[in-house]
């Protein structure tokens, strides 16, 4: 189970890497989570990170509706009893990313980022070059060079 950061969201559009560790460990039963906020912000960034590298906005929602399909969506009904404790760990930080943090810690899981906001903050952090150590243990079988 790891709780993911609106910038692996945005990698799992942009990019092949982060979707296809999604799909993968997501078949083998790994479980994903993102905060609606971490979805929101996602698609706000998005339609100009798509423009930039020339590739079609309007695919956008039908991008996003998958991501769903592989990464559930929580409301901030969930853990909104974790803000205080989240927005503490963050202090000086990026407090508006604790949506993030207090997941995390409503699930007892990591996080999944690229954002070293999160580094210290009391939980398990895992990047894209290494958060496959932790699925691959999770999960049934790695993901072959093949793959």
């Amino acid at each position: 189970m790891l709780v993911l950061d609106a910038n692996i969201l945005i990698r799992a559009v942009l990019g092949k890497r982060v979707r296809q560790l999604l799909e993968t460990y997501a078949a083998r039963g790994a479980r994903f989570y993102a905060p609606e906020a971490a979805f929101a912000d996602a698609e706000k960034y998005l339609p100009a990170l798509l423009s930039k590298r020339g590739k079609p906005v309007e695919d956008l929602p039908a991008a996003i509706e998958y991501l769903r399909s592989l990464v559930e969506a929580m409301s901030s009904d969930t853990f909104a009893g974790y803000e205080t404790a989240a927005r503490q760990r963050l202090r000086g930080r990026d407090e508006e990313d604790w949506p993030i943090v207090a997941a995390a810690l409503s699930l007892a899981c990591g996080i999944w980022t690229e954002d070293t906001d999160f580094f210290g903050a009391g939980v398990v952090v895992w990047t894209t070059d290494r958060v496959e150590l932790f699925l691959s243990a999770i999960a049934e079988s790695p993901i072959s060079e093949d793959e």
